[in-house]
């Protein structure tokens, strides 16, 4: 691998494309818009971002964005795309993950050259996965916690997202951990609110977790929400760990990659990576960045599970894009025998036992976490047929079944089809 930081980038521009990626490599490194001082040729050799490639990929029909400004002779023209790969020389950030992530995108978005700009790919040398431990648990150290094998991991997030007590919530957990439930998570908008305090509601599902394990022999996970400021978080952390929880949660956007590193030092349960937010990089095909660049910021930083939404989801994300999210995070990144490198993720949003099979189909792979909110609780017998409709579903995805099939002798399935179908 190279020792220098790559990254690929989508762009749209009136400016010439050399004269645009120009730009880019010096707005990210030791240029400015003129020169200045200092700025010798020895420097630049050393420290100035270089263009790699440039790859013309055609015209477009206006500008994406707006409030770009080209030069007067373009003024007329047609926006051109291309992908552009820039590269940094490793001594310019370290190997600090928050300096990578000011130097690949930073500044960017803002330069008046373009009228769209992605960053597609970001390639990283050795160095970094030296220097941050990456996900402590994966998918087989999660598979170990709960105890769930050869087949997905089952799970929920307490709904209502807000204004359950703490009894509430876990006398929730209780029916659905009864009914065969494997993973419970806090809503990203439950924190540590006054009528559901952290410490309360962590040790009433957690009395109910105790309860189970001590029947079954296998402890469900409840990743609890400890998003907040990081002395609230090492707190939180102590909490957990001292009581004998497996998982805690992190909103990555929220906490931020200095937070989510400094929690993967002193954790020693699965932290839940939930990109609440993940839209204002996504949604727009001609800003931001892909969850394939995305998703290495947080595997290195140390996260365990990582959401990928789900198929058929209630927000604007196509199938296919969901899907290749879910195969980003199970293939290897440090590609080390003795690291466990994969990530376990996480299907969820609007999520029931409709599209198990579609899900199993296409990622071809058990290794994930299936979390069904609504596709659990508002199921129309309960939330405990709810969870068995779930089980159901995957069991004919994973015999070749189809799940109108298979409802005809498993009611659970049969009523969930209906509901949700």
């Amino acid at each position: 691998m190279s020792d220098r930081i790559l990254a690929t980038y989508l762009i749209e521009t009136r400016y010439p494309l050399e004269q645009a990626a120009a730009a880019m490599a010096g707005e990210q490194s030791s240029g400015t818009f003129r020169a200045i001082p200092g700025e010798t040729p020895e420097l630049l050799a050393r420290y100035g971002a270089r263009v790699e490639r440039i790859e013309e990929i055609g015209e477009a029909e206006g500008e994406s964005l707006p409030f770009s400004r080209p030069p007067k002779a373009e003024a007329s023209a047609r926006p051109r795309r291309a992908h552009v790969t820039i590269s940094w020389n490793l001594e310019n950030t370290g190997t600090i993950l928050s300096s990578v992530w000011s130097t690949v995108l930073g500044n960017l978005f803002e330069l008046h050259h373009f009228s769209a700009l992605r960053l597609l790919e970001l390639d990283l040398p050795d160095a970094f996965t030296e220097a941050y431990p990456g996900p402590a648990f994966a998918v087989e150290g999660t598979r170990r916690l709960t105890g769930v094998h050869g087949r997905p991991i089952v799970g929920t997030i307490v709904k209502p997202s807000v204004g359950l007590t703490p009894e509430a919530t876990a006398e929730l957990a209780d029916r659905m951990i009864s009914a065969g439930l494997d993973f419970l998570k806090d809503d990203e908008l439950m924190g540590d609110p006054p009528h559901s305090p952290f410490a309360r509601r962590f040790e009433a599902v957690m009395q109910v977790i105790d309860r189970h394990a001590d029947r079954t022999g296998r402890k469900a996970m409840y990743a609890v929400n400890i998003s907040g400021d990081m002395d609230a978080m090492r707190r939180q952390l102590d909490v957990i760990e001292k009581r004998g929880g497996t998982a805690a949660m992190l909103v990555l956007n929220s906490v931020g990659l200095s937070g989510v590193i400094e929690i993967r030092r002193h954790a020693s349960v699965a932290l839940h990576g939930h990109r609440a937010g993940w839209g204002l990089y996504d949604r727009s095909p001609a800003l931001g960045m892909s969850y394939r660049a995305y998703q290495k910021f947080w595997r290195l930083a140390g996260v365990d599970h990582l959401h990928v939404n789900g198929l058929s989801n209630k927000f604007c994300e196509p199938d296919d894009s969901v899907i290749a999210s879910a195969r980003e995070c199970l293939t290897p990144m440090f590609r080390r025998p003795d690291r466990p490198d994969t990530v376990m993720p996480v299907f969820s949003s609007a999520q029931s036992a409709v599209q198990a099979e579609e899900t199993y189909r296409l990622l071809g792979s058990e290794d994930l976490i299936y979390c069904a909110g609504g596709g659990i609780v508002a199921h129309p017998d309960g939330a405990e047929a709810g969870v068995r409709s779930i089980h159901e579903a995957w069991q004919a995805a994973k015999q070749g079944i189809p799940a109108k099939d298979f409802a005809r002798s498993h009611p659970a399935l049969a009523a969930a089809l209906q509901a949700f179908g």
